[in-house]
């Protein structure tokens, strides 16, 4: 039966897949066409493929492909595969920014207007932006609760950076394999203790998505390696105790989006430091 079930989902995939080709080149195409010049047209393909006929697809093709699994990534607002969740922080956001703060780095401005037209003139004439808003990623149902980066050098396109989202403290131990931990969608309130689950990742530059092609930061493929550089900045401070590794939930992907990555999620205690960096 299972054989069977997999079956069924590949061929279900492909007919998707064919269905999204079909519409996107006979029917926006050839409609844009007919009533624009032919670069207009193309880009107006474009703009359509990328922003909402593939994420459409692809988000009907990971509830094919996911159904009933637990999620270990993130997802973007089109539903698409975000960043790898690699880290989990136990403690109260006191501790959390304290903590990031003694480490070297710094808050993330709301995404606006504002701050985001202050991002693309940074990029563009590769200006320090040391707090640079970041692009919401969701889990749990809803978009991070506070972000941290580092920037690399003095350029802009090139920063380490961490999303969190807040989780209860429901029982003593921190449980990251309990599919009941990633499914409850219940927010603490900001004065808990809680568990601050985080997607860590570098950014390089700025590329391509692979799945719809939208603009996006570029990113090292190797999450891993940013899940050890911040639990090793966040120790030499002294602000987290020793870390363990646990894996984040059941059928979990080892290769989601462009990342490679092993699927364990760091887990350690904040301890009370000094928001001064030393």
């Amino acid at each position: 039966m299972r054989h069977l079930i997999r079956l069924l989902q590949r061929v279900a995939i492909l007919a998707l897949g064919a269905l999204t080709v079909w519409l996107i080149v006979f029917v926006i195409f050839r409609f844009a066409d007919r009533r624009l010049p032919w670069i207009i047209a193309l880009s107006v393909t474009y703009l359509a493929a990328a922003y909402v006929v593939l994420p459409y697809a692809v988000r009907m093709g990971l509830k094919i492909l996911n159904r009933k699994h637990v999620p270990a990534y993130t997802m973007t607002g089109d539903g698409l595969p975000g960043d790898p969740v690699n880290l989990a922080l136990v403690g109260d956001l006191a501790q959390l920014t304290a903590a990031f703060a003694a480490a070297g780095w710094s808050g993330a401005d709301p995404l606006g207007l504002k701050s985001a037209w202050g991002m693309v003139r940074a990029f563009v004439f590769n200006k320090p932006y040391p707090t640079a808003p970041f692009s919401p990623l969701y889990l749990f149902g809803r978009s991070q609760d506070i972000g941290f980066q580092q920037a690399i050098g003095d350029s802009p396109r090139q920063r380490h950076h961490v999303r969190f989202w807040a989780k209860s403290l429901a029982e003593t131990q921190v449980d990251v394999t309990n599919p009941r931990f990633w499914l409850n969608k219940d927010r603490p309130d900001e004065s808990e203790r809680v568990v601050w689950l985080g997607a860590g990742t570098r950014d390089t530059g700025f590329s391509l998505t692979r799945l719809t092609f939208q603009v996006t930061h570029a990113t090292d493929s190797d999450t891993d390696l940013e899940r050890t550089h911040i639990i090793d900045a966040l120790t030499a401070c002294g602000a987290i105790g020793a870390a363990a590794l646990y894996k984040a939930g059941h059928h979990l992907p080892a290769n989601v989006n462009h990342y490679v990555t092993d699927g364990d999620v760091a887990v350690a205690e904040l301890a009370g430091v000094s928001s001064r960096r030393t």
